[in-house]
């Protein structure tokens, strides 16, 4: 059912600006290290929580954890909270009426969201902005 979803164009949720070039010599890998480590990585969890949570005040959400098919239809905000921030499981988000998927794996630095629209995409951008992210689209893959 969400497989659909990985073939189409997709932007990122994530503390930098814009994507890292190629010959930056591998310093992005240093810096995502530095912030995977736990005191620095429950704070960007929080900012991926902030932007869910109200984007779920515009639009239905459907939770699947793991490798869960049914998924959990408009769970509670605490419940949502929990899974993001708790970073044990793989997580998609289904945004509304099949809109756009949003997905977090375990130890992600960025959010990422497939097919929105262009209204969704705007209302994203301006909630990550309000928590200090970025929302950009990654050039085609290396």
């Amino acid at each position: 059912m969400l497989d659909i979803f990985f073939e189409k164009e997709f932007w990122v949720v994530d503390f930098l600006p814009k994507q890292v070039p190629e010959n930056a010599g591998g310093k992005f890998f240093h810096v995502e290290q530095y912030y995977l480590e736990p005191d620095r990585y429950i704070v960007l969890r929080e900012r991926f929580c902030e932007v869910l949570l109200k984007l779920y005040c515009y639009y239905d959400l459907r939770l699947f954890v793991n490798d869960d098919t049914e998924g959990i239809i408009n769970p509670e905000p605490k419940m949502l909270a929990s899974h993001i921030m708790d970073n044990q499981s793989n997580l998609c988000i289904l945004i509304g009426a099949s809109e756009a998927l949003v997905t977090l794996s375990r130890d992600d630095t960025n959010l990422t969201v497939y097919a929105p629209s262009e209204d969704l995409l705007e209302l994203i951008r301006m909630l990550a902005g309000a928590v200090g992210l970025f929302v950009w689209k990654p050039n085609e893959l290396v």
